[in-house]
């Protein structure tokens, strides 16, 4: 045995204890609704853990939590009276899991039981949160991207399915998620920081996941809000400007060699939209415009399907013509793609010409076909959602 890792473990167990079981000593309350547990209690119950565990191993702590269990019971029985919740007795069980844990994982204890407190104390502004600031959509929104984010997720194969292969269903379901992700942060920041501000930035974010998309949704709100324009405006450059960011990241990351030969392009690109972006966020931040904005949707979950189905049809048309044509295909594919979306053509460039199975050149050229055929289409999308 070693004692002084003995001795540490224990002292973490004690630490977690004193910290949960003070936060909970401020919320004891008083007369008959006074709970039984405070810091003291939750102190003793985090050491009986880790004493348990050390001495009789998953055993004796069944026997433990089982004693703690029905104290906690009783003391719930005695105050309930008046709705006093659960959050002590449940807290307390955690203390001595806690306490247990801390004897194999004493870091990864201590880790949980900071964010346990933090969770503890942040009581008023959580409730008023969820009771006052929240809308019911809102909720409902955050539910669903829970639900696909913890629950549909893990259960996706991560593996190429399909005709040629063309189909990875957890990637596809990735995009859904970041689209709505993406799209709920646009959302606050709107909600947060008013239009004038909140316009440039969900332009900014929203350009990482669909920078044709945003440019439509920008204009829409410009004709909708004629004196939003400049805001809009700004969002919809600053969106080709995170396009053009993300392209250097995903492409160096798969094949530094077509970063090199796509420097130059991508480089006069990014500065001509950021700075022309940069001017209009100025002017938009200058003018004196109605900033509230009316709680709605964080995002449009099937907006969100719309864009994962249309990517899903590149890869399987992109898998179908390079299987086809080859690397002519690849180029006629990326082409294509750039109506939805330009990073999917320039990552499968990418790795073939890290694969050895394309040239650098011919990967530039596949890229900025994918580009052009972008460009063309924020333009339409600008002037039919907006006007010129």
């Amino acid at each position: 045995m070693d004692t002084n890792a003995d001795m540490f473990n224990f002292a973490t167990a004690l630490g977690i204890g004193l910290l949960i079981g003070g936060e909970r000593e401020r919320r004891k309350g008083e007369g008959t609704l006074q709970t039984a547990a405070g810091i003291r209690t939750f102190a003793l119950a985090s050491v009986a853990g880790a004493v348990s565990f050390t001495v009789g191993g998953e055993f004796m702590l069944a026997i433990m939590m089982a004693g703690i269990v029905i104290l906690t019971a009783l003391a719930y029985w005695r105050t309930s009276e008046g709705d006093p919740g659960l959050t002590t007795e449940v807290s307390l069980i955690m203390v001595v899991l806690l306490g247990s844990l801390s004897v194999q994982h004493p870091s990864l204890a201590a880790a949980i039981a900071v964010a346990t407190a933090v969770l503890l104390a942040a009581r008023s502004p959580l409730h008023h949160f969820f009771q006052n600031s929240l809308t019911k959509t809102e909720v409902t929104d955050a539910l669903v991207f829970a639900s696909a984010t913890l629950v549909v997720l893990p259960l996706l194969p991560n593996e190429p399915l399909g005709p040629y292969d063309a189909f990875n269903p957890y990637k596809i379901w990735l995009v859904v998620i970041l689209v709505m992700g993406i799209s709920a942060f646009g959302y606050i920041a709107l909600r947060s920081l008013g239009a004038r501000f909140g316009l440039p930035i969900t332009g900014l974010v929203s350009g990482f996941i669909s920078s044709t998309a945003t440019i439509g949704a920008m204009g829409a709100r410009a004709a909708q809000s004629p004196h939003l324009r400049t805001a809009a405006v700004a969002g919809a450059t600053l969106s080709t400007g995170a396009t053009v960011v993300q392209m250097v990241v995903v492409v160096g990351t798969t094949s530094i060699e077509t970063l090199r030969a796509l420097s130059l392009p991508l480089l006069f690109a990014g500065i001509a939209a950021l700075l022309y972006g940069g001017v209009f966020t100025v002017f938009a931040v200058r003018e004196k415009t109605d900033n509230d904005q009316k709680a709605g949707k964080a995002f449009d979950f099937s907006k969100a399907l719309i864009f994962a189905g249309a990517l899903a049809v590149i890869m399987f048309a992109s898998a179908a013509l390079r299987e086809r044509f080859g690397d002519t295909g690849i180029i006629i594919a990326a082409a294509l793609s750039g109506i939805v979306d330009t990073h999917a053509a320039a990552i499968s460039v990418a790795s073939l010409v890290a694969g050895g199975k394309m040239s650098a050149g011919d990967a530039v050229i596949s890229t900025l076909a994918s580009i052009t055929k972008s460009t063309i289409s924020k333009i339409i999308f600008a002037g039919g959602s907006a006007g010129k």
